[in-house]
C-alpha cells in the first residue's frame, strides 16, 4: 500500500477504498494505537468518487463528510 499511494500507513492519514459497484466505502487509519476500519454501504444510490490520475487526492475533514453522507463534496451546495 506505502508505494501504490506514496503514504505511510502510520502517517495519520486516512485511506479510502471504494468498492465496484460505488455503494461501499471502507476508510483505513492509524489512531495511534492500532489500525482502525470503517465500513459504510448505502442502501440507495452511490459514493461521489474522485477522479484522479496519481491515484491520491486530498480532501478536506468537511469534504470527506459529505463524501461519507453520499453529497456530491465537489459541487456542494450553499443554501
Amino acid at each position: 500500500m506505502q508505494q501504490v499511494l506514496r503514504e505511510k500507513p502510520h502517517s495519520g492519514a486516512l485511506f479510502a477504498f471504494r468498492g465496484k459497484r460505488g455503494d461501499l466505502i471502507k476508510l483505513l487509519w492509524f489512531d495511534g494505537q492500532g489500525l482502525c476500519l470503517f465500513s459504510k454501504r448505502m442502501d440507495r444510490g452511490r459514493f461521489v468518487w474522485p477522479v484522479t490520475a496519481t491515484g491520491t487526492v486530498a480532501l478536506t475533514s468537511a469534504q470527506v463528510s459529505m463524501l461519507l453522507e453520499g453529497i456530491d463534496w465537489r459541487r456542494p451546495e450553499r443554501t
